[in-house]
């Protein structure tokens, strides 16, 4: 289980699903390199407050998992993540630039989406819709505390 994450004036579990392809889908990873980019993006995590929860490697694309704070760009993270990790892994891992030209890693695109802990769109929905109903909260639902 994830922990909230608390500010001076919000408590939040926000959790983004990043997948990011190696530029024309190459298959670059290796054992070794792995851990490189399991290291920079620690690095980077505490450094920009992104908190990698799972960082999960296939040869040709990676998926984050990433915990973050509110007051963050969305596409600000993801630009800062692929270059960040871009320049490292070619300073760090040269021989990559062998299937890679054009001194691009990743792919211009991606994909993002949000993770939910305490339930799936329709349950939230309902919960939603359902504010003011008196006993609704005790029969269904435990609120959040803030803070």
């Amino acid at each position: 289980m994830v922990d909230h994450i608390l500010k001076s004036h919000n408590k939040n579990l926000i959790i983004f699903h990043l997948v990011c392809p190696v530029k024309y889908r190459r298959k670059v990873f290796t054992e070794e390199n792995q851990k490189t980019l399991k290291s920079i993006c620690l690095e980077l995590g505490i450094r920009y407050e992104y908190n990698f929860l799972e960082i999960g490697i296939d040869e040709d694309h990676v998926h984050f998992l990433i915990q973050t704070v509110p007051n963050i760009w969305i596409s600000g993270m993801v630009k800062t993540i692929k270059s960040i990790t871009a320049k490292k892994m070619f300073e760090k891992h040269p021989e990559v630039k062998t299937f890679l030209w054009g001194r691009q890693f990743w792919t211009d695109g991606y994909y993002i989406n949000t993770v939910g802990q305490y339930g799936n769109l329709t349950m939230i929905e309902n919960y939603v819709k359902k504010q003011g109903i008196k006993d609704y909260h005790q029969i269904h639902h435990q609120t959040p505390t803030l803070f």
